[in-house]
């Protein structure tokens, strides 16, 4: 198994009055992916949250089937990790269309499985650099445009 690839069926189909939902714990990170997505051009909604709590929290308040199209979770946030989150998301009948990426440090096969097995649609390690981050964002980017252009 490649580190890095898309891992998993489908990217994603995007859905019409969704956003990309980003769950870090890592400021850093949320604001590299912020600006990598506004460097590749992408002008839809971005959400944030810094842990799995803040997440379910989240979801729990938005209104009128306004859901995000794609979740990008980490797995290592405190309060409740990405694994729990991921699993509770795909118990939860609201969401189990809802696009999942785990973008985590985690390289451990065991575990890239377990995400997998749990409902993740994907898996991405975390890039060293930033055109792999770019690369990362839009190809989430370019899916999504694809699927509201037709």
């Amino acid at each position: 198994m490649l580190f890095g690839n898309w891992k998993g069926g489908k990217l994603f189909r995007y859905m019409k009055n969704s956003f990309i939902l980003i769950a870090d714990d890592d400021a850093d990170d949320r604001m590299l992916l912020e600006t990598a997505f506004n460097e590749i051009g992408y002008i839809g909604k971005i959400g944030f949250v810094s842990n799995g709590e803040e997440l379910t929290d989240y979801l729990d308040k938005l209104e009128g089937g306004i859901k995000p199209g794609v979740i990008i979770l980490d797995l290592n946030m405190p309060r409740k990790n990405g694994m729990e989150v991921l699993k509770e998301l795909r118990n939860n009948i609201l969401f189990k269309k809802v696009h999942i990426v785990v973008f985590s440090t985690t390289r451990n096969e065991s575990e890239v499985q377990e995400c997998i097995n749990s409902g993740a649609d994907s898996y991405f390690v975390k890039p060293i650099n930033y055109n792999a981050l770019l690369d990362f964002a839009n190809g989430i980017h370019q899916v999504l445009h694809e699927s509201t252009s037709k």
